[in-house]
């Protein structure tokens, strides 16, 4: 899947509080590597999740190889617009 570098960083942006440690938590993952996935790309304690980065327009483009955060993200920020 490509996403813009914005997009992917819009999604991190707009999900509640916690989220971040949720994702962690509900897929068995470090908390930095879900950082890493949104761009945090220094956290050294994070693993690679199957993120690539092709500079250009919007941030440039990042394909994404494993969804299984994108796809979670996705989830919370629509539990969330239902309790919103």
């Amino acid at each position: 899947m490509n996403i813009t570098f914005n997009e992917l960083r819009k999604i991190k942006d707009n999900l509640p509080d916690g989220s971040i440690h949720r994702i962690a938590r509900e897929l068995d993952l470090n908390v930095e590597t879900v950082w890493n996935y949104f761009g945090g790309y220094g956290h050294s304690n994070g693993k690679p999740m199957g993120v690539h980065l092709e500079s250009g327009p919007d941030g440039g483009i990042v394909a994404l190889d494993d969804r299984r955060i994108f796809d979670l993200a996705q989830q919370i920020l629509s539990e969330h617009q239902v309790h919103a």
